[in-house]
């Protein structure tokens, strides 16, 4: 298993200790490097395939902290700093672990693994499901599909590179998925943990939108909660 990470912080000495680190570690595959929050951000409105932040708190413009606050949907996050005394702040959010600047490999290797353990713990606890799609079975983990979506007497089950089209109705579907898919429309149902950004009447996951319905609208809202 790889997690697939941001590095974001503003100090190039800090970037590269960061990539030197996460070269080191099979495990880490760095994505970007990013000099801000808002290059950071950029990056996770286009793609959901993001697992770990490595995030500077104390950075011009927009904080680590306030960012990260700010997503909807957030990859989990080691907070990186100089400072002290932004650690029981970072911890408030559910981060991952917390490395206090200037720290050493093993140091970090110890937050990586801690993130790892996580991310392993949170796919087994998940069962594959069973897709049943032109007389072949297809065996899908539910964290891989982006969204499903009813279409006539089928049903198209959006992953990120294919799509399922099966003939089960609407709801059987939904009622195999996890509590993670919530309906936001008569035709749609997302997966929360893959929704980038919620803009108006429109989600976006990945280079993908899917609408919401007025009716479902409010039971979706809470559903973020």
């Amino acid at each position: 298993m790889k997690l697939n990470c941001l590095i974001v912080d503003d100090e190039p000495s800090s970037q590269s200790i960061l990539k030197i680190f996460c070269e080191d570690v099979d495990f880490l595959n760095v994505i970007k490097i990013c000099n801000n929050a808002l290059e950071a951000m950029s990056i996770l409105n286009s793609q959901n395939d993001i697992d770990l932040l490595f995030l500077d708190i104390n950075m011009p413009k927009l904080s680590g902290l306030n960012f990260y606050k700010s997503l909807l949907n957030p990859p989990d996050v080691i907070f990186t700093t100089a400072y002290s005394e932004f650690a029981l702040d970072g911890f408030e959010v559910n981060a991952i672990d917390y490395l206090l600047k200037p720290f050493s490999f093993e140091r970090f290797l110890a937050a990586a693994n801690k993130a790892l353990n996580k991310k392993k713990s949170e796919n087994n606890s998940d069962d594959t499901i069973i897709i049943k799609a032109n007389k072949v079975l297809h065996q899908v983990h539910p964290d891989d599909i982006l969204f499903v979506e009813a279409f006539g007497d089928y049903v198209k089950v959006h992953q990120k590179n294919t799509v399922i089209t099966t003939n089960s109705t609407f709801t059987n579907i939904l009622k195999i998925l996890p509590k993670q898919f919530v309906r936001c429309h008569k035709s749609f149902a997302i997966n929360l943990k893959k929704m980038n950004s919620l803009a108006g009447n429109v989600i976006t996951i990945g280079d993908k939108t899917v609408p919401i319905g007025q009716t479902y609208k409010s039971d979706f809202l809470k559903s973020l909660n």
